[in-house]
């Protein structure tokens, strides 16, 4: 679809009058809070906040597949998609009022983004939540099963938007999943808005492996790209210094650091960092530990469904590149060692040396080491590692 050109300016000054319209509104008497479950209990609110490429689709699904959550996948996918002329960081406004009205189950702030007549289909990445695809969505699947994103899209496509909005308001938790924050200070508002009760989960990955799933995916995160590096539009497909696995390395680090080095006491008990290498060798335990973060409990048809998932025949293929199949997690956590030159794994540990220290990550220094997949470039993590990942006593990792 066409879009007109806009200026910088004009997107400036379109996020700053959105900004203001919703702190006005917010400090206004009588401003309605968030609506209840159906059971009455306080909603719990859960981002999953994680860059592209690093395992953050399965970590969605984990969520999604819960019969207590109502999920989507990217909401601000359309931001970017109607505002590609912006950079990240001018976006980051209009990103998190969206991800605050979804939140809310206010699904009327896709009014900006969507077309007026509007079916679930509109909705980017729709099938992949089985709350839409079961009731009062859509009755492709019963409430509480495991849902196919393949059965659920020719049965629930041409459902009403509306529904998505009923859907949002019958569950005890909402969780989005999103890769388009690049600092923690952004979200600061929403962990200090009474309407919400957010945690965070923050997914993170070895930039290695990043690198080589990023390879592979290059032409589909041209029009990313652009916004990161602040093209003004222009989508960047080929990226030989990679400069986007730097800035995506350099966020991780500045999230990260604000939110275990001297942080503010609202993110107590509300942040967790997770790295996707300790989900794929431990599943089980890693999840329920992230279940009791989100105040969710493991039930028997997840857990068999999450062990199918994460132990499959191998890595998967290109075109299953957004998808969440059936995999060997393990393998695919070091399919780039077999993959990269050692030349291109130096040169970004050389840019994202930071994250690999901070993060406990091991750098490579010959072929030889890569080669040998003996040698555990996941580093253990000390009594200390992560301390403000959990919010449950005597765990301190994630």
């Amino acid at each position: 679809m066409w879009l007109p050109r806009v200026s910088n300016t004009a997107v400036t000054a379109l996020l700053l009058a959105q900004t203001g319209l919703l702190v006005f509104l917010v400090s206004r008497p009588g401003w309605p809070g968030p609506p209840s479950p159906a059971d009455g209990k306080e909603r719990v609110h859960v981002l999953v906040l994680s860059s592209w490429r690093s395992g953050s689709s399965l970590v969605g699904q984990l969520f999604s597949q819960h019969p207590d959550v109502f999920y989507l996948m990217e909401p601000a996918w359309h931001v970017w998609t109607a505002l590609s002329q912006g950079s990240a960081s001018a976006l980051h406004m209009a990103v998190r009022d969206l991800v605050r009205s979804v939140f809310l189950c206010d699904m009327a702030v896709f009014d900006a983004y969507l077309p007026w007549r509007r079916n679930l289909s509109d909705l980017f990445q729709w099938a992949v939540s089985r709350a839409l695809c079961s009731p009062p969505a859509c009755s492709a699947f019963p409430r509480g099963a495991i849902s196919s994103e393949a059965v659920c899209k020719p049965l629930c496509a041409r459902r009403p938007f509306a529904v998505a909005e009923e859907a949002c308001r019958s569950y005890s938790h909402v969780v989005l999943k999103e890769v388009r924050f690049f600092n923690l200070q952004v979200l600061y508002p929403l962990l200090n808005d009474p309407a919400l009760n957010l945690r965070i989960v923050h997914l993170v990955r070895d930039p290695r492996a990043v690198l080589r799933s990023r390879e592979q995916t290059a032409k589909a995160l041209a029009r990313d790209n652009g916004i990161v590096l602040g093209t003004n539009g222009t989508w960047v497909e080929a990226d030989p210094g990679l400069r986007v696995v730097r800035e995506v390395c350099r966020s991780h680090v500045r999230i990260a650091e604000a939110a275990m080095h001297k942080p503010l006491p609202f993110l107590q008990g509300r942040y967790r960092l997770v790295r996707f290498e300790d989900l794929a060798r431990a599943p089980l335990p890693e999840i329920r530990a992230l279940y009791a973060f989100a105040g969710l409990r493991l039930t028997p048809p997840l857990e068999a469904w999450i062990h199918n998932v994460t132990h499959g025949a191998g890595p998967g293929v290109r075109r299953e590149a957004f998808k969440t199949t059936s995999r060997d997690a393990l393998n695919v956590s070091q399919a780039w060692r077999h993959a990269l030159p050692f030349a291109k794994i130096r040169r970004v540990q050389e840019l994202c040396a930071g994250a690999l220290q901070l993060l406990g990550y091991r750098p490579l220094f010959s072929e030889e080491e890569q080669r040998d997949l003996s040698l555990d470039l996941v580093l253990p993590r000390g009594p200390s590692s992560f301390s403000w990942a959990s919010s449950t006593a005597g765990h301190s990792g994630p």
